[in-house]
């Protein structure tokens, strides 16, 4: 219960970053939102730094957290600009589909076992970004290819958080990805600068706030409960978006957009499921093994 509340809590704080990244790009440029919301994300997090000791800091990765980091802020960019140009609820349906590519990935470059049915839970997700997308059609647009980056991009940095937290602690990884992101995103930012003014310094914390808040949120949930269990909560975010999206912005939530969530949000809990009903079957057999005497 604690793990599902954690969740939630994070999906929300994380939709809330969402709403106030698209206020702030109203007056703002989406890369310049991104280097505040770094900024202010990293203040956010001193106190972890506080509460572990500058000692905590001491690490043998600082190379891995150096690449990791930079593939993060293209992400990042790339996912900021579709939140300021896209509908919210096409822009956060697609990045749904980091998942997706998170599987190809690990294949790919950790050369995990994928068997028949994860990958046709792929390909079904796919079939549904490209419900969303619907190349050659009147409601396709370049923009969207823009989201569809950034989830392949933030695969990438899934993989390399799972390699990290081999070794490093939950906090260190948010330590140094937020200290490293403010630098990073400061370079994009001085091109298209100009400073907040009035209510767009609210939009700016608050987008950092939220962003560090849902990311030690869902650090901890990750530990507390099973993917498979906690995927599905994660998805309240797209309603929660929808909403605000037709409250605040008078955007509709259209038939394709909605389709195509779902095919890849169904794929994603199956994919998630499979991977939960595989690491039990390990962990079992190798206690098994382990009783076996002399073995």
């Amino acid at each position: 219960m604690r793990a599902a509340l954690l969740m939630l809590g994070s999906t929300a704080l994380f939709a809330l970053m969402v709403i106030a990244i698209r206020l702030a790009s109203a007056s703002l440029h989406t890369f310049e939102i991104a280097f505040f919301r770094n900024f202010f994300g990293l203040l956010a997090a001193l106190p972890l730094v506080w509460r572990h000791g500058a000692g905590f800091l001491r690490t043998t990765q600082f190379p891995r957290y150096l690449f990791r980091c930079l593939v993060g802020i293209c992400s990042m960019l790339a996912g900021f600009w579709a939140i300021g140009h896209l509908p919210l609820a096409q822009a956060v349906s697609l990045s749904y589909s980091t998942p997706l590519f998170v599987t190809i990935a690990a294949a790919a470059m950790l050369g995990e076992q994928v068997r028949a049915r994860r990958w046709a839970a792929v390909v079904a997700g796919f079939v549904g970004v490209l419900l969303i997308v619907r190349p050659g059609t009147s409601g396709f647009s370049t923009g969207s290819l823009v989201a569809v980056l950034a989830a392949l991009l933030s695969s990438i940095v899934a993989i390399q958080i799972k390699q990290l937290s081999a070794s490093e602690p939950a906090d260190r990884i948010v330590i140094y990805t937020t200290a490293l992101w403010v630098p990073m995103s400061l370079v994009p930012a001085l091109g298209v600068w100009q400073w907040p003014q009035g209510i767009a310094w609210l939009w700016v914390v608050a987008a950092g706030m939220f962003g560090t808040g849902g990311h030690m949120l869902w650090t901890r949930a990750l530990k507390l409960g099973e993917v498979s269990a906690l995927t599905p909560i994660s998805f309240m975010q797209l309603p929660i978006v929808a909403v605000f999206g037709w409250l605040l912005f008078d955007e509709t939530l259209d038939r394709w957009t909605l389709a195509g969530a779902l095919v890849i949000l169904g794929a994603n809990a199956y994919i998630a499921h499979r991977e939960a009903v595989l690491a039990r079957r390990a962990a079992s057999e190798g206690a098994g093994a382990a009783a076996k005497p002399g073995e």
